[in-house]
Order: structure tokens, then sequence, then C-alpha cells
């Protein structure tokens, strides 16, 4: 946990892990009586055991334009295997023959309680809170092999997640949030979430018509314009990169780039 000053303390006798039941129902604690954690540790995801990890494509209208598709009808909607799962500052390992794999930064949203058949006016009571993940897609893979996005989505590292799950008290509207990318220092994404097609109200609604959401559940929303393959010359990732990925208030990551040996 994140203390008012910037502190990192240990959550370990609080709660098992930020995972399943503890998300319905995160306790309000008072972060001084905990203990501080020393040094600087690896963090790791800021949610646990994560049940589903779930893609909505081309859902900014400037993003769509960008690469020349019509904006969707109903959310594009696609699965990310949860063992692409890292840390938001770990490293991001290309798989053996990618040549166009692309960065994409995104608001997370995580499930607290179990959402089947729900409204949008009740969606985000279904909501644990907010974090940062970069949908890392190797293009080749999404589209050249039968058309499955899932394949390009779900490279081992390829779904960097965190650094913190953002309460929605203290996150706010997520409707309401500007997100940037940067690679090596220059700014290849700016975005904000005024500019979804589909809102996370309605996108948990829609979801939750089709397969009910549990606690744990991970929804990457969509991705601002700026990525790789809509860039003219297309421009993707390399060995030797970093990415450095921002959303208001919900912190930052950073993950270098090597190859698979």
């Amino acid at each position: 946990m994140l203390d008012d000053r910037g502190r990192l303390r240990d959550l370990s006798g609080v709660v098992p892990d930020i995972a399943g039941a503890v998300l319905a129902g995160l306790p309000r604690i008072d972060a001084d009586a905990l203990p501080l954690v020393e040094g600087s540790p690896r963090l790791g995801p800021p949610v646990g055991h994560v049940g589903k990890f779930i893609g909505i494509g081309l859902n900014y209208s400037d993003h769509a334009a960008e690469t020349g598709m019509e904006p969707p009808e109903h959310p594009i909607v696609f699965m990310k295997a949860t063992s692409s799962i890292i840390g938001p500052n770990d490293t991001v390992s290309l798989p053996r023959g990618s040549r166009h794999s692309d960065w994409e930064v995104e608001l997370g949203v995580v499930i607290g309680k179990t959402a089947k058949y729900v409204s949008e006016a009740d969606a985000l009571d279904h909501v644990a809170g907010y974090c940062i993940v970069n949908d890392v897609s190797e293009r080749t893979f999404q589209s050249k092999r039968s058309g499955q996005w899932t394949k390009g989505k779900s490279c081992d590292t390829f779904g960097p997640i965190g650094p913190w799950l953002v309460t929605p008290d203290e996150a706010g509207d997520p409707q309401n949030l500007r997100l940037t990318l940067d690679l090596n220092g220059e700014r290849m994404q700016t975005g904000h979430t005024g500019k979804m097609i589909f809102s996370v109200a309605q996108i948990i609604a829609h979801l939750s018509e089709m397969m009910s959401l549990q606690p744990g559940d991970v929804i990457a929303t969509g991705t601002p314009p700026g990525v790789g393959m809509g860039m003219s010359p297309r421009r993707f990732l390399a060995e030797g990169d970093v990415m450095e990925l921002t959303i208001d208030g919900l912190g930052q990551q950073r993950q270098p780039v090597v190859r698979d040996p």
C-alpha cells in the first residue's frame, strides 16, 4: 500500500493478497499503522490471481482513424493470456521471429464483485479499481495468422499491469483521464479517456451480457492514437528500447525491451 507521502507499507498482516474476495470489500486502513517496506523492492502486478484478461479493440475514435478502420458498432473483444501478465517495470521480451511488436497504453479496469447482466447505470459499482495496462501487441501474429487477435496479444511479458490499483474514489471519473506513452524519451501516444467510443460502464454492461465478470478480472479498455502500426513509416519495438507509460493519478510504468534468444 502507498501512504499519503508515497512510502510503501506492508499489507501482509491485513490481507493474504489483493485478489478474489478481498477485492469485493477492500478494507479501509490507516496506512500509518502499517509497517514500512524498506528499500526499493520489485513491484508485481497490483492484482493477484487474475481469472480473465480481456481486451477491447479500436475503442478510441482517433485511434480507429489512424488505423484506417471504421469505428465498431459494438465493442471488439479479445482475450489476452494471463501468462502474459508481468509487473509494471519488468522487462518486455519480444518473441522469436517478431518484427512488428507494438505498444499500447490503456486504462485497466479491475472487477471487484461479480457482474452478470448488469446495467450501464450500475456497472461502475462492480469496479474495485483502475490501473495502467500496456497491451503490447505483435501485429503480424495478430492480423496475419488467420485473424486471431489473441495470438498477437498473449505472448509472454505482453501484459504489464500496475504499478497501483487505485480505488474509484481516488481515481475519479474514468472518462476524464489523460494517457501518455514515451518510447526512448520520445512522446508516441497522448490520449484522453473522454475519446473512448464505449465508456467503462458500457464495456462492463456489454461484457456481462455474455460472460460473468469475476473479482480480479482485468479489462484493458483500448488505446489512443500513436501506436507504431499507425505511423508512416511504421515503427515497431526493438531490443534496447524503453517504454514509459502514465495515466493521470494511476502512476507510471517503465519497461525495457529485450528479445527472446
